[in-house]
């Protein structure tokens, strides 16, 4: 039985859709990113692959941080004839209490599912959620257009529809009203009919329309693309795995295609090939496009296998503008036997001269990952492996945790190597035949030192002094992770500045003696990130020096800093701090060094 807001909102429906049906069906792609800087790549190439009918479609992107009802509100007020939402390990839970609160308030109003985190489990889902239409699975730019037309057009090609798994319905003339087709044989608990269609063949993605076309809110936001799909290697981690070869897009439409986003200015462009220099031609001609294009603003982002690269690449990028691009690398592990077990093929040694080469060049950000929770990788083999990437000077390091993904290989596999992971998304370990619960929570632990005090780029020369007081890097992170947790620091949001002091009380615990030293190094990390207003508590004392400080600030200008440094040498050490003139890789400002500092007072 209808409620008032039930009726009003069929009535809304109606009066949208018009006599002509075809005129002003409104089909709503949904997407709930992880971040606003993201864009989503999905709904975009949805939109554009139903071509004359991409009128009839509308786009809501809204992030995991908007509360429910938030979400709910705006899809309500946009009164859809059909709903669509876009499905990963992050948004799945949201998207689940929507469907069901979508129901209560639209009813009548399809739903469909797509994306990765349900194309592996569509009968499952449809059994479990029987507010839900049908779910789109694996690619879904053909299947779309086709579902699109049928919605639109009100013809019944539901079985052309490749990839898709439904109830067994048709279009009425109502707007959107589902009408069961009972088949001959009767369903069973009474329950609509499930209909599951067979996967489509991989698509011609140079047939596939450009996504960003007529797109111009690319300020301040993060625009992913692709030049191909599929991946030749086998992972036993990675949904790529499934499909064993690699579809590349014409080179013509890419070259195009980034065009339009160096006309644009895009920040950042992120390439989603999920191995982008498995081939040398197209990974060398895209490079080199950027080279000879490059509109010294826009920076894009690749995830490549570093012992894939030859010579004429590596050339290639010394040349490139620092901050021109940036690489993603995934080692994962050190260990021979754990690669070997998860299908990964890898030459250590090539990947270490690779990332030291690129290093040497000093003008490419290198983002390296490692993956806790991998078979025969214990505590201390996943410390080696720690140890071995963090050599090799990363700008990032991301200590990473398996996640046993419905689809991939891992995820047949888990029960042989005692691998336990969480029960909802994003699935992952719990423990392993090798690592306890206990080492993981150790390792997330760790994994947080990292990110605050190493890939934060903001304690530089301090983690320097502090390494050559550990007997590894991974002792240290470890030490600072049992220092939180005997301190009970965890679970509180803190300032910039208290992550300094509390280093110091770190240091002041670990290294007494060696305060004043520390306190300049902590000083010098914190200017070089900014001019702060307020000198903090921990900063030595510059009074003695202030009148040579204004007689170098006159001819330097306001845009720099003067820090006169006592601890580190006999005779004071003067650095100016140049903020105009920064490293495009770190951010830091620019360090020079003056002779003959005299003390004063």
């Amino acid at each position: 039985m209808y409620s008032h807001t039930d009726r009003q909102y069929e009535r809304q429906v109606r009066k949208n859709i018009g006599k002509d049906g075809e005129a002003s069906v409104r089909i709503l792609l949904t997407a709930i990113n992880a971040k606003y800087i993201h864009s989503n790549l999905a709904v975009y190439s949805l939109k554009a692959a139903a071509g004359e009918l991409a009128s009839h479609v509308e786009l809501a992107e809204f992030t995991i941080n908007h509360r429910t009802e938030e979400i709910l509100r705006e899809i309500y007020k946009r009164k859809p004839c059909v709903l669509l939402f876009s499905c990963y390990i992050w948004n799945i839970r949201q998207v689940k209490e929507l469907v069901r609160e979508c129901a209560k308030l639209m009813p009548g109003v399809p739903v469909w599912l797509g994306g990765p985190e349900v194309s592996f489990c569509a009968e499952e889902l449809l059994l479990e959620y029987p507010e839900l239409t049908g779910i789109l699975t694996g690619e879904g730019e053909e299947s779309f257009r086709l579902l699109v037309e049928c919605y639109v057009r009100e013809t019944e090609k539901w079985k052309q529809i490749k990839g898709a798994v439904y109830r067994s319905l048709r279009i009425s003339r109502e707007a959107g009203k589902e009408v069961t087709e009972k088949g001959s044989k009767k369903p069973e608990n009474n329950q609509d009919e499930i209909c599951v269609n067979e996967p489509g063949q991989p698509l011609d993605i140079s047939t596939l329309p450009f996504p960003y076309e007529g797109f111009t809110d690319f300020e301040h936001r993060i625009i992913y693309y692709e030049s191909s799909r599929g991946c030749p290697f086998s992972c036993s981690y990675c949904l790529s795995s499934v499909e064993k070869r690699v579809r590349f897009r014409d080179l013509r439409l890419v070259f195009r295609e980034l065009q339009y986003f160096l006309d644009a200015e895009v920040p950042q462009v992120k390439f989603v090939d999920r191995t982008f220099n498995c081939s040398h031609s197209h990974a060398l001609a895209i490079w080199r496009y950027l080279l000879e294009h490059d509109n010294g603003i826009t920076n894009f982002h690749f995830e490549i296998g570093a012992d894939l690269l030859n010579e004429e690449e590596l050339a290639l990028l010394e040349g490139m503008r620092p901050g021109l691009i940036q690489l993603e690398i995934g080692v994962q592990s050190a260990n021979p036997k754990t690669l070997e077990a998860v299908y990964r093929k890898t030459d250590l040694n090539k990947i270490r001269a690779c990332v030291e080469r690129i290093h040497r060049a000093g003008n490419i950000h290198q983002h390296l990952d490692l993956i806790a929770g991998l078979p025969y990788e214990d505590y201390a083999g996943f410390a080696r492996s720690f140890d071995e990437v963090f050599a090799m000077k990363p700008e990032q390091l991301q200590l990473g945790f398996l996640k046993i993904l419905r689809g991939s290989p891992m995820y047949r596999e888990a029960e042989r190597y005692g691998i336990v992971c969480r029960e909802q998304p994003p699935y992952e370990v719990l423990y392993t035949d090798w690592l306890s619960f206990s080492d993981i929570l150790q390792l997330k632990a760790i994994e947080e030192m990292v990110e605050i005090y190493y890939n934060s780029h903001q304690f530089r020369y301090t983690l320097e002094r502090l390494l050559k007081k550990h007997s590894s890097p991974f002792r240290l992170f470890e030490g600072l992770a049992d220092f939180y947790e005997q301190k009970d620091l965890n679970g509180r949001n803190y300032s910039r500045l208290q992550r300094y002091e509390i280093l110091l009380d770190y240091i002041r615990e670990k290294h007494p003696g060696e305060e004043d030293a520390y306190r300049e190094l902590l000083t010098v990390d914190l200017y070089l990130r900014e001019k702060v207003k307020s000198r903090p508590a921990f900063a030595p004392d510059q009074r003695p020096f202030e009148a040579r400080i204004r007689e170098i600030l006159k001819q330097e200008g306001k845009q720099r800093h003067v820090e006169i440094l006592l601890a580190q040498k006999e005779e004071p050490i003067c650095l100016v701090f140049d903020y105009e003139k920064r490293n495009p890789l770190t951010k830091d400002a620019y360090i020079r060094r003056l002779q003959n500092t005299k003390e004063e007072g």
